[in-house]
């Protein structure tokens, strides 16, 4: 992001904050495929993750006065979106993609199609999908306080006191948490696996 456009959203985040819902419904266009992809990323439905998605938006919009800038504002929101996601979860399990019905897989694939690089093989999409299901495996093993860090620094990917900020705990409990999320994830066999890409024929 250029310091033009830096400067306009810090604009339209301060309109915000003085009440302005225009300026709010403008700051979130910049987000909002990504917040999709991380609530789709959550939750293996497209319909759930667009709920998700946007019962986030709506509690930012509540909460904006307490946005401080010590994150960035993405983080922010993935911070209000994975605690939504764990209240919901409380209600219902999330699914992961690779366990969907066919009819819901398909809906995901045309979904993520979108975001698919054009210049990628199809070889190459195979693996990365393959790498994809097998991460999201293990991420799903993980207690919800570790998955948590692990997606805001590696998929959000923001600092280790942007993290504590958007999760409100010290920046110590974010390290401890990394630290023990890394060490669980490292001793996974299925990861390890990984670590050795299969050559694309």
């Amino acid at each position: 992001m250029d310091d033009s456009s830096q400067d306009s959203m810090l604009a339209l985040l301060r309109a915000a904050q003085d009440g302005d819902p225009h300026a709010f419904g403008e700051l979130v266009q910049n987000f909002e495929e990504r917040l999709f992809r991380q609530a789709l990323f959550l939750c293996g439905n497209a319909a759930q993750a667009e709920d998700l998605a946007q019962e986030t938006l709506f509690t930012a919009w509540k909460r904006l006065g307490q946005f401080h800038h010590r994150c960035q504002f993405f983080t922010w929101l993935c911070g209000i979106l994975l605690n939504l996601a764990r209240n919901t979860s409380r209600k219902m399990a999330p699914v992961p993609i690779s366990e969907l019905g066919e009819s819901s897989r398909q809906e995901v694939d045309h979904l993520l199609d979108a975001l698919v690089d054009p210049g990628e093989s199809p070889a190459e999409r195979v693996q990365r999908e393959e790498r994809a299901m097998a991460i999201n495996r293990c991420l799903d093993r993980l207690p919800a306080k570790h998955r948590e860090v692990i997606q805001l620094r590696f998929f959000v990917d923001d600092s280790i006191e942007g993290i504590a900020a958007a999760l409100d705990c010290s920046v110590g409990t974010v390290k401890s948490r990394l630290f023990h999320a890394l060490e669980k994830l490292h001793a996974m066999p299925e990861l390890g696996r990984l670590a050795t890409p299969k050559p694309i024929l």
